[in-house]
């Protein structure tokens, strides 16, 4: 049979996720427990010279200047800063208004979920790769998964998905006969609820899930920052990659639910994004992530500020991770193609955005305690 002058594409197989040996997380040894490697607010950082604390100390006035405008102060991580137990920290900056934004990769959703369910996180990827069960456990597949689908009906982000079941400590699981009737009623006026709907039906006939609220222990979740964000009210926005973090292994994972829920967070952190002029920028640990998303985003609110015939120039940047560079983004710009520095690609894609950007070499931790020192120091709260 030919399609379109090549052979069907139906003959490409797939791997069926049904056939896998899918094993408890409790069998699962992890190399963090949260209770014994969190990071205290109050803890000293190790290693922050007298260079990055001044740029630090910078940073701290520009966020002061940012709350007093009402302007973004956006911080998004890599998964590390989750694995490094710095929950209670970020915890603070949220609840002081320090931070308006918290934006994460899938990864850092499953980290955090992880440590809320269980209290510990982080496995030994060699070994279990080895053993063919990296990533093959049942509750993140089956739970986060779930929490997704449940929160692409109800309209949600992913992050928000997440947190919110961690918060409430279960979902609710609908009639399934309520959603094939959502689905009929909403197939014209409403597409993309009426997918949503047909998607969480087939998760529940799939799956044989029982209508109702489905409890879901999490005895951590005071150490969720998802969970806390949630109830907070601060946008906490997961951007994933399809087949990058572990619940793709399961088959409850389902990727237009993966797709509505991130779309949904990607215009939400467009829209904090959209309030940066005079606004704070922090990417920290985030090489791909943060600088692809952030790059799209500001091109969508400069195109709407131009409509407006205004233009976003005043935003800030701090772009901190642990690869060494001695380049002078700020005075000498972009390096010459020659240089080792211009193959930084996250500090090349921030200085094109315009406004103002600086690039600090340092462990996640040691910056966010010095950030958060510089900020108690300068609005005299007692650590």
């Amino acid at each position: 049979m030919m399609f379109n002058g090549r052979k069907s594409p139906d003959i490409i197989p797939v791997l069926d996720r049904e056939q896998l040996l899918i094993r408890s997380l409790s069998e699962r040894e992890n190399k963090v427990i949260f209770e014994r490697d969190s990071v205290s607010t109050w803890q000293q950082p190790q290693k922050i010279s007298d260079a990055n604390n001044r740029l630090i100390e910078q940073t701290a006035e520009r966020i002061g200047i940012a709350r007093d405008k009402k302007s973004s102060v956006m911080l998004t991580f890599g998964a590390h800063t989750i694995k490094n137990c710095m929950a209670p920290l970020l915890i603070e900056l949220m609840k002081g208004g320090w931070v308006t934004h918290l934006a994460t990769n899938g990864a850092g959703i499953i980290h955090d979920w992880e440590i809320a369910f269980q209290g510990k996180t982080s496995e030994d990827v060699r070994a279990n790769v080895e053993r063919g069960q990296f990533g093959i456990w049942e509750e993140p597949g089956f739970f986060i998964n779930l929490a997704i689908i449940v929160g692409a009906y109800g309209n949600l982000g992913y992050g928000e998905s997440v947190g919110k079941m961690i918060a409430c400590e279960g979902l609710h699981i609908p009639e399934i006969n309520t959603l094939y009737n959502m689905a009929f009623n909403c197939m014209e006026s409403d597409p993309d609820k009426a997918a949503a709907a047909i998607d969480l039906a087939g998760a529940i006939k799939h799956f044989d899930l029982k209508a109702g609220f489905m409890s879901i222990p999490h005895p951590f979740k005071k150490y969720s920052v998802q969970a806390q964000a949630y109830e907070l009210g601060v946008p906490f926005t997961g951007h994933p990659m399809f087949g990058h973090d572990i619940i793709y292994t399961h088959p409850m994972n389902h990727g237009a639910a993966i797709g509505r829920t991130a779309l949904t967070d990607f215009l939400r952190y467009a829209a904090s994004v959209a309030k940066l002029d005079y606004g704070v920028y922090l990417s920290v640990g985030s090489a791909v992530m943060s600088p692809m998303i952030f790059e799209k985003s500001l091109s969508m609110a400069q195109n709407l500020k131009i409509k407006e015939s205004k233009h976003m120039d005043n935003h800030y940047m701090l772009v901190v991770d642990l690869a060494e560079s001695d380049w002078d983004w700020r005075h000498k710009g972009e390096p010459p193609m020659d240089h080792p520095a211009y193959y930084l690609r996250y500090c090349k894609t921030f200085h094109r955005m315009g406004g103002e950007m600086h690039y600090l070499t340092s462990d996640n931790r040691d910056f966010l305690l010095s950030l958060y020192r510089q900020l108690t120091i300068q609005n005299f709260i007692p650590i």
